[in-house]
């Protein structure tokens, strides 16, 4: 379950503006907002690397930890947050109080275990179509994940949120519990043309001319082709 012991220090901070947030920015804190339960949204500031590390754990965004503010400590999880394009580094998180007796509405993703038998043993190829579904539940019982075995999945057969583990009834789908989150189906078939229609092709084309053509592009692809490196070395430089 999505609980952990991990402590957020937070600060207040001034209300919002670009040059507010760019000061918090160069003194090493990201820009955050807690809202929620039933209490008024707060400006805050907090450490860029605690909140990095909840977002690459297990649970991710999904994950409820202790925010510390002015010596006061409540429970919340995040629920938005935003990366600077170019260096990545992030610009802005969103917090959400959480009552612990009320439940709340998550995003969790589905993982797939074991080898399906209709990829396995009848060739078949395994399609994962839904890949996050959304659940309802108390915020001690959020899942990090929810497992499906398809080890006994068949050619043509389906795999439905219905299907999924509930949490031994703890758990309720908001996403329609019929639609798909895998199967297996037919290895699709590539065209490729024939030798003879390839030969009628290089028949159909005079020699010369396209020796030459084929010289003028490989000359203009050269050209084009070295702004376009020097800009992904000088990029890659940068980072």
């Amino acid at each position: 379950m999505a609980m952990t012991e991990t402590l957020v220090e937070a600060k207040p901070r001034e209300a919002n503006g670009k040059n507010v947030a760019r000061r918090v920015r160069a003194a090493g804190a990201v820009p955050a907002v807690v809202y929620g339960a039933g209490k008024d949204a707060v400006s805050i500031s907090v450490d860029p690397k605690q909140i990095t590390r909840i977002l690459t754990s297990e649970t991710g965004h999904n994950t409820i930890f202790d925010l510390n503010l002015d010596g006061e400590k409540t429970k919340a999880m995040i629920v938005d947050w935003q990366y600077e394009p170019i260096k990545g580094s992030l610009l802005h998180i969103d917090l959400k109080r959480i009552a612990m007796d009320k439940r709340l509405k998550v995003q969790v993703p589905i993982t797939l275990k074991g080898e399906a038998y209709g990829v396995k043993t009848e060739g078949g190829i395994l399609e994962h179509v839904l890949r996050e579904v959304e659940i309802e539940c108390l915020p001690a019982d959020i899942p990090g994940h929810l497992d499906a075995d398809i080890t006994n999945l068949k050619f043509g057969e389906t795999l439905r949120v219905k299907d999924l583990p509930h949490g031994e009834g703890k758990l309720k789908f908001i996403t329609s519990e019929d639609q798909v989150v895998a199967h297996v189906v037919a290895v699709k078939e590539v065209v490729e043309a024939t030798p003879d229609a390839a030969a009628v092709d290089a028949a159909a084309a005079p020699a010369e001319p396209e020796v030459m053509k084929k010289g003028k592009q490989d000359a203009e692809g050269a050209e084009a082709a070295e702004p376009a490196k020097a800009e992904k070395a000088e990029k890659k430089e940068k980072k």
